[in-house]
This record gives structure tokens, C-alpha cells and sequence, in this order.
């Protein structure tokens, strides 16, 4: 029987809707439920998913709505606890909130964050364009968080920052550290002196850590968002973040990363970068490099990258980092010849894609259906956190439901020899991801063995002995499992083609002399250099944001947004628009 429960003028950011909805499918006794805002087309995923109720006609854009689908009415006062618990903690953050001032209005949180220099977005992307707007008419850095913002909104409001000597990162921009404070979804890090740009949320996580791990630091870790890169783009956000770590004093070393990006894009980050007289690496997932350039070094994974960084800040010679693989014994059965990868960062199921076409010389790519970076065969590498997988559903380094439901699959296929995964910690995380997935593991690798198989399952942590969560025992846990554990992904990958006998050998580079090329002035403005020592932010969204920025010495203003006019697009920008008029803007 369905039952629906309206919390009136309770708004909330999609991803405390969806932990929601996970908490209460928790509870015996419930069969389904959905807990979404009653938009117009919210009520649509109602009727499609079978659990439409007249009472929802009730609800406005602002009521949070659950439906439940239970036979024993008495679970609804169980619920309504579960419920108003639930949304106590997010309120609290989940962290120590000293620093942390709570407005309802634009008005208020910018009076009170007249010294924050960046507004960080965490809300749905139809409502975003019209909300970053204001924030770079206050003079404020954009961090957006938010996804689904056209991406003509996307190159108007990069120009509009760029003329205004602002630095718009993103929109979907999932990763960044300002002045040494974690933004969003982002690792604790050692402060020191590499700077870093990048348009991969996961790529950033995974070259930072492994500077950390390598005994070195960073400055700023500047995201622009996965599309800045693209012709239609251009690559706004990303050339200015070059220019201004080019004249910041802390940052003595560039690293610039990025899935493939438009050619004639990457044309003009290298000849900038020809112009800046700090070193710089780069990585353009896809690209494999044959030599480097004085003062321009180019990598082709991401773990080379980090290596090359700090071997640049050591004044070491650069060159490979050599490796001695330990392959262990192994037995397959005939049919097992595939690498299954399951991954929770995208730029990391790209690199193992990459890896795995080159090692096994694999040509012919199958059409592959949407979240799937490889699918060649019986080899597979999947990003779980497309939005094929997350539309409606938390993404996977949140949640692991999906990514153990493939996990068992993985395991069942009699064709499968090693399974790929990573968990990555930092800010926005779960929790304890590898005691999530460890059961699983064991399961999948005893059932292989009941049936003669042996299984592999090989992994790589992406994260650092400073993250909210403890690195070793999640170390502890996955090796306990079964898991061989690795200190990159491409390290991880490697691995796996060597049990395949089909070893990747990594080679030094040729360090050739930099083509001529017209200079490019390096200009960025004082507003574009005072972002690398800005401590303070108002936080628009998802208040767990604050908790890595107030533990890491920032400020916060959270701005508990709620969309206008009934969330109303057309009747918001018409409001706007005559709000500038008043104001003579």
C-alpha cells in the first residue's frame, strides 16, 4: 500500500534526497521508496516508477515528498523518525561548525561574507547559471559543484568571469583545494609547493595523494570543470589558472591534467605553458608521449605525473621510476581471459582503459553501451558514477549498492580472471567504503574457489593518512578480503597485465628542445592571485561541504538555498532581470 508524506517548504540538494531514500529502504518492512521535491517533473518519476499518489498534487517545488510502499501502517511513525533524525544530522554537518554563520538570503550571506572570496554551488543545475550569475556580479570565484548547466550557459558565464578577472571552476566540478582547503569531494593534502589544474575531478584526487605520499605538497588544486577543455569552451578556466599559479610565490611546480581534450585546445595550453618559466607536467589522458620538453615534461598516467612533479620540486634528474612487480602464482581455467574494472572515479576507469588496449593490443572496440569506457570482448571497464548509474541514485563513493551488485556478476562469470576497483576516500566519502565492500569480496573470490576458479581482485586506494577516514584500516580491510593492493591505479593495471603475461614496461623520455612560439603574456589579475590565499567561501547547498572547509582553518557562511518563485526558471530570470534594472546594473 502506498503512503505519502509531505514535508512542507523542506527543500534539499539531491544527494541528501537520495541518501534519504537509501536510509529508509533500510527499515523491515519496506518494500520501495522515493523521497524527491514535488516539482512538475518529479511527479513525472512518480507515475513512471509505480508509486503516483493523488495526494502528491498536493506538493510544491519546495515540499520534500516521500512515498512509501509498506503493508503495516504502523511503520509510518518509524519512518517520520527515521526521517526528522536523517535531516537533524545534515543540518549539524556532520563536523565541528565553529566558523560556520547560517543565512536564508543572497542578501544576508553576502553582507556577512563580504570577505569570502569564492561561493561554492551544490544545487540542481537547471536553477545554477542564474545563481552563479550573482555571485560573480558580487566580484566572488565560482566553485560548482552542480551538474546538467547548459553548456552555452557554461561559456557565457566563463567569459562573463573571465572579464570580470574571476575564475569560474566548473560547472560538475567535483574536486579542489584553495589555499590548502578541500573543496567538495577532495582529499586532505599536505601543503607544499606543486601547484595543480585540472579538468578531471578523480585525476586531481589521484595525482595529489600520490604527491602527498611521495613526501611532497600542493598549493592549489584548481578544477575547471570536466568540459573547459572542449572547443565549445575553450579552455577559459584552465588558462587562467596557468597564468596565476605562474605568478603565485608558493608554487614552484605546474601539473595540468586532463581527459582528451579539443586539439586545438591542447595547442593553446602547451604554447602557453611554453611561455611560463616555472616547470610544468602534463597528462592528456589518451596521448602517449614519446619525449619531453625543456621545462615542459608530458606524461601518459597519472601516477607519472605525480612522480614527475616531485622530481621536479627535488631538483632530481626526471626520469621512470623503476618497479619490481610481484606477479603472484597463478592457475586459470581456459575460459578465463578477461579483466573486469569497476570503477568509482571516471578518470581512473579511463586510464585502465587505456592501459588494457595498449597491453593487450586490443583493436576493434564493440560498441560500448553508456557508463562502459571499455568493452572489448570479455574485457570491461565501467564508470560507475556516469550518469546512466546515477540518475536517481547516489554515486557510487557514496554509495556502493551498485557497484556489489557487479561485483557479484563479475564474480559469477566463469570467463573472469581479475577484477579492478578503487576506493576513494576524502571529504564527501563514505565512510568505511572497504568494509562495505569487503563481504562481497570474500563472497565473489569463495564462490570462484568452490568452483574451481581462481579469482583476482586487485585495487588501489586513492586517498592519505590525513583523510577523514583511516587509510590503514581501510587498507587493513581490503587486504583481509583478498584484495592485492596497489599504490596507484596504473600501478593496479600493470599488475593485472603482467598476471596476463602481457607486462607493460615504462621507459624514460628524451628531453628535446621546445619549439619556437610566439610568447603569451602571463596576466592574471589581483583578484585571480588573491584566490590562492582565500580562506573564506560561502557555501550554497550541501552544508557537508563546510565540514572540510572549517577543518582545514577556512570560514563559511552557509547559505541555505531554496529555489524562488516556485522554481520557476522563466519567472526567476524575469525576476532577476528587473532586480538589475532597480539596482541600475
Amino acid at each position: 500500500m502506498l503512503h505519502t508524506i509531505i514535508k512542507a517548504n523542506s527543500y534539499q540538494d539531491s544527494i541528501v534526497l537520495m541518501l534519504l531514500t537509501n536510509k529508509l529502504n533500510t527499515i523491515d518492512g519496506v518494500q520501495n521508496v522515493s523521497v524527491m521535491m514535488g516539482t512538475p517533473a518529479n511527479k513525472d518519476i512518480f507515475k513512471t516508477g509505480g508509486l503516483y499518489t493523488d495526494e502528491l498534487e498536493k506538493a510544491s517545488s519546495n515540499d520534500m515528498v516521500i512515498v512509501l510502499d509498506i503493508e503495516d501502517d504502523s511503520l509510518i511513525d518509524q519512518v517520520l523518525t527515521e526521517i526528522d533524525v536523517f535531516l537533524e544530522e545534515q543540518t549539524k554537518g556532520g563536523g565541528d561548525t565553529t566558523g560556520e554563520e547560517v543565512v536564508k538570503t543572497w542578501d544576508k550571506a553576502f553582507e556577512l561574507g563580504k570577505d569570502a572570496g569564492v561561493v561554492v554551488f551544490s544545487i540542481p543545475g537547471t536553477h545554477a547559471a542564474l545563481e552563479i550569475e550573482k555571485a560573480l556580479d558580487e566580484g566572488k570565484h565560482v566553485f560548482c559543484f552542480s551538474d546538467n548547466v547548459a553548456i552555452e550557459d557554461e561559456k557565457r558565464l566563463k567569459e562573463k568571469a573571465h572579464d570580470a578577472g574571476l575564475l569560474l571552476m566548473g560547472p560538475d566540478c567535483g574536486t579542489g583545494i584553495i589555499n590548502g582547503i578541500p573543496v567538495a569531494f577532495t582529499n586532505a593534502v599536505r601543503k607544499g609547493k606543486i601547484g595543480v589544474v585540472g579538468a578531471s575531478g578523480t585525476g586531481i584526487q589521484e595525482v595529489t595523494t600520490i604527491i602527498h605520499k611521495l613526501g611532497g605538497g600542493v598549493t592549489n588544486a584548481i578544477g575547471t570543470g570536466g568540459r573547459d577543455l572542449k572547443a565549445e569552451i575553450g579552455g577559459i578556466t584552465l588558462k587562467d589558472s596557468i597564468m596565476t599559479l605562474e605568478k603565485d610565490p608558493n608554487t614552484e611546480v605546474i601539473v595540468v591534467i586532463s581527459k582528451p581534450p579539443a586539439p586545438e585546445v591542447r595547442d593553446e595550453v602547451l604554447n602557453l605553458l611554453r611561455s611560463v618559466s616555472k616547470p610544468a607536467v602534463t597528462i592528456f589522458l589518451g596521448e602517449k608521449p614519446t619525449s619531453h620538453e625543456e621545462n615542459l615534461y608530458r606524461a601518459y598516467t597519472l601516477e607519472e605525473a605525480a612522480q614527475t612533479a616531485v622530481q621536479l620540486l627535488n631538483k632530481e634528474a626526471v626520469k621512470a621510476v623503476k618497479e619490481t612487480l610481484t606477479v603472484p602464482a597463478h592457475s586459470f581455467k581456459p575460459e578465463q581471459k578477461y579483466v573486469k574494472g569497476l570503477y568509482s572515479g571516471g578518470t581512473l576507469a579511463y586510464e585502465a582503459a587505456m592501459l588494457i588496449k595498449e597491453g593487450l593490443a586490443l583493436t576493434g572496440d564493440e560498441h560500448a553501451p553508456e557508463g562502459f569506457i571499455l568493452k572489448n570482448h570479455g574485457h570491461e571497464i565501467i564508470d560507475l558514477g556516469d550518469d546512466v548509474y546515477t540518475q536517481g541514485k547516489p554515486h557510487p563513493m557514496i554509495d556502493p549498492t551498485k557497484r556489489k551488485e557487479m561485483l557479484e556478476e563479475a564474480g559469477k562469470d566463469p570467463e573472469t580472471a581479475i577484477i579492478l576497483l578503487d576506493v576513494v576516500l576524502g571529504y564527501g566519502s563514505h565512510a568505511n567504503m572497504a568494509q562495505e565492500l569487503a563481504p562481497t569480496i570474500k563472497d565473489i573470490k569463495a564462490n570462484a574457489a568452490a568452483d574451481g576458479r581462481e579469482l583476482f581482485v586487485i585495487g588501489t586506494i586513492v586517498g592519505t593518512d590525513e583523510d577523514p577516514q583511516n587509510i590503514h584500516e581501510q587498507e587493513t580491510i581490503m587486504k583481509d578480503a583478498g584484495v592485492i593492493l596497489c599504490d596507484s591505479n596504473a600501478q593496479a593495471v600493470r599488475l593485472a597485465l603482467a598476471i596476463l603475461d602481457h607486462p607493460l614496461t615504462q621507459t624514460d623520455k628524451a628531453i628535446e628542445a621546445a619549439p619556437a612560439v610566439t610568447p603569451v603574456a602571463i596576466e592574471p589579475t589581483e583578484e585571480m592571485l588573491a584566490l590562492l590565499t582565500n580562506q573564506g567561501f560561502i557555501n550554497v547547498g550541501l552544508r557537508s561541504f563546510s565540514e572540510a572547509i572549517i577543518n582545514h582553518g577556512g570560514k563559511v557562511v552557509q547559505y541555505d538555498w531554496q529555489p524562488v518563485a516556485g522554481g520557476n526558471i522563466t519567472l526567476q530570470k524575469a525576476l532577476q532581470f528587473l532586480n538589475k534594472v532597480e539596482l541600475g546594473k
